[in-house]
């Protein structure tokens, strides 16, 4: 498909140039864990691989999405949320981390940069493993040194060709390895993508299709926290569950209850990654 590989290439371009000048469907809390694909290697291993293969996108564009989230710590938890501001919403952490900006002093500039969110890329794959479980949705962050999966990813496309068609793409063996951050903390890293032979999507085309037609998108997946939800955050206070009022309160205004299923904080499999490429932690 021309069109798609032109599209990621033309990302790709877009994505070094930047560094270097510095619908909706009802997805239950049990079937939305089944459509996350995590590298995080397993407690007592240190090094796997992992099998995948990139979904082509219906209208020939991109399959890497890019979107902003916050890194954030949430109850002692570090959770990963949606910046509305991407859709021209208010994004009460973008105001916080503008208020310290403004100060001008040195340990709030530090601090702002706790509140900025950060572009992380999301592409609907098969996971090799575990395709009964259909698509999923991977999500990983953009590297500003241009050494991030996104970028070993990319040369793929380069030399191989569209390596998401349906019938001649090919799969890809992601090798996974532990490293340390700055505090000392391990984290899975994926130290290189390499890609199979050649081969169909799946040997019965009607399978292959309805992974291709699946009309689930990362919005079902990774949720969108509401204002007053990013309000409380952005407030150094917890967020909290008002079931008989339906709506977030603060954690000194209401008791934890049980969550609904709907409005309970989803865990990230991913939150044990490495944060951030600029924070120590």
């Amino acid at each position: 498909m021309k069109n798609g590989l032109e599209a990621v290439l033309a990302q790709f371009e877009k994505n070094k140039q930047a560094a270097s000048s510095n619908s909706k469907n009802n997805v239950s809390q049990e079937e939305r864990l089944k459509k996350y694909f995590t590298t995080l290697l397993p407690k007592g291993v240190k090094n796997a691989n992992k099998r995948i293969r990139i979904l082509p996108t219906k209208d020939g564009t991109s399959p890497f999405v890019e979107v902003y989230f916050h890194e954030i710590q949430v109850d002692g938890q570090w959770v990963k949320l949606y910046d509305p501001a991407q859709e021209g919403k208010r994004s009460p952490l973008n105001e916080v981390r503008d208020s310290l900006l403004a100060t001008g002093v040195d340990e709030d500039k530090e601090l702002a940069k706790t509140y900025r969110s950060r572009k992380f890329y999301i592409v609907k794959v098969i996971d090799r493993e575990n395709e009964e479980d259909g698509v999923k949705f991977w999500r990983f962050k953009h590297n500003f040194k241009n050494a991030g999966i996104y970028d070993k990813i990319l040369p793929i496309f380069s030399n191989k060709g569209w390596i998401a068609d349906p019938e001649n793409g090919r799969d890809l063996i992601l090798s996974l390895a532990l490293d340390k951050a700055n505090n000392g903390k391990e984290y899975t890293i994926v130290s290189t993508v390499i890609p199979e032979d050649k081969e169909p999507l799946h040997k019965d085309k009607n399978i292959a299709q309805s992974w291709i037609d699946d009309e689930l998108t990362w919005e079902d997946v990774y949720s969108k926290k509401s204002e007053e939800y990013l309000e409380i955050v952005a407030k150094g206070e917890v967020p909290q569950w008002d079931i008989e009022n339906k709506k977030w309160k603060s954690s000194g205004e209401v008791v934890m209850n049980n969550l609904d299923s709907s409005t309970a904080v989803t865990v990230d499999p991913q939150s044990d990654a490495e944060v951030s490429d600029e924070l120590p932690f």
